[in-house]
């Protein structure tokens, strides 16, 4: 007679089962007619997407019977001329997402009881992924002024690490690497190290001393860089990223790709996306002077906040985060409390257009009126 499964479980993994899902910050808020919402909690496109990915998209509408191109070889292609041919359809690789990215990177190079270095405050995805393979994530926290402790991270360093992950511009927090700083620490990783870096916020940051990953694949240093569409081409919905690597490590990724993974639309959005650098660099100019003038704002109240090279500043709210929140969203303007990132009792503002920038700012000064008013 055949044992009983009736108490049996399948083999589920104990790091999978653990509280480690990836939660975005998508939500929305219903407002009475009248009162304009101000989505800046996602770090999303304030001015939308290029029309020329709308045209694109519309001209693919009618082939969504038929499936996409096997390969990502013409997106890949595009990538090429977007960084003037210093790397070669090889060194990119396209996923759905800059997470999906991280994914594979994660699948590809982590086994149980791997470590990975982070440096909190940071993205979500670093520790979640790297939980559902199995592996640990060892936390060198950042400085006090959000700078990376990159001398702690060497000494954190050991056999099983396999993965460092470094972001400039860094989400939460706005810092970046200078490249004096970021050079000097590839140049002492071990050979079995592999730096991952994301730079999605990349084209916002004006720092003389900024550096894109660029420079080091191009020597052929263990780096694997990562990109988005999401913020500044405006495509967060299509769900597009990439990146870019020496071919030894490239080539060993694009084993685990899967054949049809872009849709038709990611794909051609993309591409289209691409081909309008003056859509880019409105979008870019839109952001440093919003920056500039969300930055004077918090000056002139005296509200603490950090440097920032994003689309984004962290600030240390003058009240409990979650109440900040909640005071900004009856006002119809939506921010991040990013306490889980890693950064506890700091918020994290999206630069917004000027409308939304000033109703941002409106807002927070009521609140502090509000709160000598009542002190």
């Amino acid at each position: 007679m055949a044992k009983s499964t009736r108490n049996m479980q399948p083999g589920f993994k104990k790091y999978i089962l653990e509280d480690s899902t990836y939660k975005g910050g998508g939500k929305k808020i219903v407002m009475p007619d009248g009162v304009t919402v101000h989505k800046l909690s996602s770090n999303e496109n304030p001015l939308g997407y290029s029309p020329k990915v709308k045209e694109a998209l519309a001209n693919t509408l009618d082939d969504l019977s038929l499936y996409p191109d096997n390969t990502d070889i013409r997106l890949r292609e595009a990538l090429v001329k977007d960084f003037d041919g210093v790397l070669t359809v090889d060194n990119f690789i396209t996923a759905n997402s800059g997470s999906e990215i991280i994914d594979m990177i994660s699948k590809a190079f982590l086994n149980e009881d791997d470590e990975v270095i982070v440096s909190q405050p940071c993205f979500l995805p670093y520790t979640a992924f790297t939980r559902w393979m199995g592996a640990k994530a060892i936390n060198v926290p950042m400085t006090e002024d959000y700078d990376y402790n990159l001398d702690g991270i060497l000494e954190a360093i050991n056999d099983r690490t396999k993965l460092v992950f470094l972001a400039s511009p860094n989400n939460p927090s706005g810092n970046y690497i200078p490249l004096t700083d970021l050079r000097n620490f590839i140049d002492k990783l071990p050979d079995h190290v592999v730096l991952v870096l994301d730079e999605v916020y990349r084209h916002f940051a004006e720092a003389e001393d900024y550096t894109s990953g660029i420079p080091f694949v191009v020597e052929g240093k263990n780096v694997i860089a990562i990109n988005s569409f999401s913020k500044t081409y405006g495509l967060a919905g299509l769900r597009v990223g990439y990146c870019y690597a020496p071919l030894e490590l490239s080539n060993y990724m694009r084993k685990i790709c899967k054949p049809f993974l872009l849709s038709s639309l990611a794909l051609e959005g993309a591409i289209a996306a691409l081909e309008d650098v003056a859509f880019v660099n409105k979008t870019v100019a839109l952001v440093k002077e919003e920056r500039r003038f969300v930055l004077n704002g918090l000056d002139a109240m005296n509200l603490k906040y950090w440097p920032t090279q994003g689309n984004f500043v962290l600030i240390d709210p003058p009240v409990n985060d979650m109440e900040f929140t909640s005071f900004l969203e009856k006002k119809g303007i939506m921010v991040r409390p990013v306490g889980n990132f890693g950064a506890p009792g700091k918020v994290r503002i999206s630069f917004g257009v000027r409308e939304a920038n000033k109703a941002l700012l409106a807002a927070i000064e009521v609140l502090m009126k509000n709160r000598t008013t009542t002190a």
